[in-house]
């Protein structure tokens, strides 16, 4: 679709090893559920892998998660394969000034920092955007920044070789086998 990267993937930086394995099962199913094709993870327990597997089993698709990514390493090779970093942090350009330069790009890798992100990261980036200046949840931002350089398309997405699949109604609940 013109004017929607075709690929897009998300690179987690760090992990808060207190709270963390919720937010980064949310980061992937955010991911995965609003266009991402993958995300890199630092590290993880195996269950956010589960969970994901589980997930494209019952609802379609192939999203999937690689553990033990170094993020220089990520960040070196999105570059060599001509994907544009775009960091998200309270610190950046307001994503709705720089959404129509994104919006221009073809490949995107979106880095999201979980606890202190190291100051290289920025200047490694092309973009350091912000969904707002003001203290937020990460999971919030990757959902609202997928939604703005996608221009709500993600939302029309249909995921293939799916075992469930729910059929919208304004009242009560239906799903159906595929």
């Amino acid at each position: 679709m013109e004017g929607i990267p075709t690929s897009i993937r998300v690179l987690r930086v760090g992990q808060r090893y207190v709270r963390d394995e919720r937010t980064l099962t949310h980061l992937c199913l955010v991911s995965r559920a609003l266009g991402a094709e993958s995300i890199y993870l630092e590290d993880a327990e195996k269950d956010v892998l589960r969970t994901l597997e589980e997930v494209n089993r019952t609802w379609g698709g192939d999203f999937h998660a690689e553990l033990g990514a170094s993020w220089r390493g990520v960040i070196r090779e999105a570059k060599k394969e001509g994907r544009s970093v775009v960091h998200l942090t309270m610190y950046g350009m307001p994503i709705q000034e720089v959404v129509p330069d994104l919006k221009k790009l073809d490949k995107l890798l979106i880095v999201v920092g979980g606890p202190k992100v190291p100051g290289k990261v920025y200047h490694e980036a092309d973009y350091n955007v912000a969904v707002t200046s003001q203290p937020h949840s990460e999971v919030a931002a990757l959902a609202i920044v997928l939604h703005e350089i996608q221009g709500g398309e993600e939302l029309k997405r249909t995921f293939q070789k799916s075992r469930l699949r729910i059929l919208p109604t304004s009242h009560g609940k239906r799903v159906v086998e595929n």
